[in-house]
C-alpha cells in the first residue's frame, strides 16, 4: 500500500467516537503495517482517571482502520498490546494480502463516513428485535456481550444510576472545568465537542426516560422546571422519549478488555448505521467506580460493563457531526 491509500485508512480511523471527542490517538506506518498509539496528552483526568475510556476511544479507531482496510480489498491481522514494554502501543495491524471485498465489507466501510453521535431525540420508532440480534452477535465475535436494558426494573436501576451519575459530575468544580475545556464555540475546531452537535434543550427537562450528558451544565440557569414551555406553559409536555438502550461488557477489566470493547463498540456502531440506527453514549454511570459498581450489583452482571449505548431513528433534523483533526497530524510515515 502506498502513501495515499494508507493516509485514507487513517482517515477512516480517526473517525471514530472519543470521549469529548479528545481523539487520543496516534499512528505510524511502517511498511504493511499500522501501529496504533494512545496519546496520553489528550487525557481526561477528572472523568477518565483510569484512562478506560481512552483506551476504549482507541479500540473503536482500531476496528475502523480494520473495517476501511478490508473494505479496499486487504486481509489484516491484528495484535494487540504487542509490545508489553510499550504501554502506548494499543495495535499493530498488518496487512497479509489481498481480500475478495463483499457487499458487508462495502456496506460498513461506507457507514464510517456517514456515522456521527446523536444526542438529539429519537423518532418514536422501536429499534427491530433482530437488529438488536445482530448487534449481540456481532460484539459476541469478540467475546464481548451486549445485553439490551429492557425489564422494568432494570431500566429503573440503571436510569436512577445515570442521572444520580450526573449529579455527581455536574457537582464536581475538576469534571465542569474539564467539560469547559473540550466544548468548541469554533465551528472549524477540529476536536472537542462543537456547541451545535450539542442540543439546544437542557438533559434535565427534555422528555426522556434516559440522561445524556450535559456538555454546557456550567451555564445553565438555576430555575430547571422538567418539560417547561416558555411558549405554552399550561401545554401537555410532549411523549416521552424511549429509545433502545443496550449495556455491553466484558468479563475482564484490564487494557486488553477495554481495546476489545472498543472494536466491538465499532462495529456494533457501523452495523447500527447500516440498519439506519444513530447511536449516542449514556457513560456517566460508567464513568464513577462507584456508581459502576452498583450498576453491577443492581444488575447482577457477570462481568464488566464497559459501555450503555442509547440507539435510536434519527429525526430529519439532525445535530451535525464532530470535526477531526487533519491526517497530517496523526499519521507519520517511518522508514
Amino acid at each position: 500500500m502506498d502513501r495515499e491509500q494508507w493516509s485514507r485508512v487513517v482517515e477512516a480511523a480517526t473517525r471514530a467516537p472519543s470521549i469529548h471527542n479528545t481523539q487520543p490517538w496516534s499512528f505510524t506506518v511502517t511498511g504493511d503495517r499500522l501501529d496504533v498509539r494512545t496519546d496520553p496528552s489528550r487525557a481526561l483526568h477528572a472523568l477518565d482517571r483510569s484512562g478506560r475510556q481512552r483506551v476504549i476511544s482507541c479500540g473503536v479507531a482500531v476496528e475502523f482502520a480494520l473495517v476501511a482496510l478490508r473494505a479496499a480489498g486487504s486481509e489484516v491481522a491484528v495484535e494487540l498490546q504487542p509490545d508489553p514494554a510499550d504501554g502506548d502501543l494499543m495495535a499493530t495491524l498488518t496487512v497479509t494480502g489481498p481480500r475478495e471485498v463483499s457487499e458487508a465489507d462495502r456496506a460498513l466501510g461506507a457507514a464510517i463516513a456517514s456515522r456521527h453521535t446523536e444526542r438529539a431525540p429519537f423518532q418514536p420508532q422501536a429499534v427491530p428485535a433482530e437488529v438488536v440480534d445482530d448487534l449481540q452477535r456481532a460484539a459476541g465475535t469478540f467475546s464481548v456481550w451486549l445485553e439490551p436494558i429492557t425489564e422494568s426494573d432494570e431500566e429503573v436501576a440503571t436510569a436512577f444510576l445515570l442521572a444520580r451519575a450526573e449529579e455527581l459530575e455536574q457537582g464536581e468544580p475538576e469534571y465542569v472545568a474539564e467539560l469547559q475545556q473540550w466544548l468548541r464555540t469554533d465551528p472549524a475546531a477540529v476536536d472537542g465537542i462543537p456547541v451545535a452537535a450539542v442540543p439546544e434543550e437542557d438533559p434535565a427537562t427534555r422528555p426522556s426516560n434516559w440522561l445524556v450528558r450535559d456538555f454546557v451544565v456550567g451555564s445553565r440557569p438555576a430555575d430547571r422546571s422538567p418539560f417547561h414551555n416558555p411558549e405554552d406553559p399550561d401545554a401537555p409536555p410532549p411523549a416521552v422519549e424511549r429509545p433502545a438502550v443496550v449495556l455491553m461488557g466484558t468479563d475482564n477489566d484490564d487494557a486488553v478488555a477495554w481495546l476489545t470493547a472498543g472494536r466491538a463498540l465499532g462495529q456494533v456502531l457501523l452495523r447500527a448505521t447500516v440498519a439506519g440506527l444513530a447511536a449516542s453514549p449514556l457513560t456517566q454511570a460508567l464513568d464513577w467506580p462507584a456508581t459502576r459498581a452498583q450498576l453491577r450489583s443492581r444488575l447482577s452482571l457477570v462481568g464488566h460493563a464497559q459501555m450503555l449505548l442509547r440507539l435510536g431513528y434519527p429525526s430529519s433534523d439532525r445535530t451535525p457531526s464532530t470535526n477531526r483533526r487533519p491526517v497530517a497530524e496523526v499519521l507519520t510515515f517511518a522508514g
